[in-house]
C-alpha cells in the first residue's frame, strides 16, 4: 500500500487544525509555526499524535524541534524518514 504522504500530512492538518479544507491549497513550501495562527503549541501536541496514529509511527519529544514545523515540507520530511 503506497500512501500519499504530503497528502495525509495536509489531512492530519486540516483536522487537528479545523482548517476546513484549507489545508488543500498548502505546498510543500507553505510555511506552518508562525504563518499558520491555528498552529499553537497545545496543536503541534495534537499534530503530533495524529501523525502516531495515522503512520503507526512513535515520536520522541527530542525528536522534533520548531524546524520540524516549519514548512509543510519539513513536516513531510520528518514523517519519511519515520517510515524509513
Amino acid at each position: 500500500m503506497h500512501l500519499d504522504i504530503k497528502k495525509e500530512v495536509l489531512a492530519v492538518l486540516d483536522e487537528v487544525l479545523s482548517l476546513n479544507g484549507r489545508a488543500a491549497t498548502f505546498d510543500l513550501d507553505t510555511p506552518l509555526l508562525g504563518a499558520v495562527p491555528e498552529l499553537d503549541s497545545m496543536a503541534v501536541v495534537g499534530v503530533i499524535n495524529m501523525i502516531e496514529e495515522r503512520f503507526g509511527v512513535v515520536v520522541e519529544d527530542d525528536e522534533i524541534d520548531g524546524s520540524t514545523f516549519e514548512t509543510v515540507g519539513t513536516v513531510v520530511a520528518f514523517v519519511e524518514a519515520k517510515l524509513r
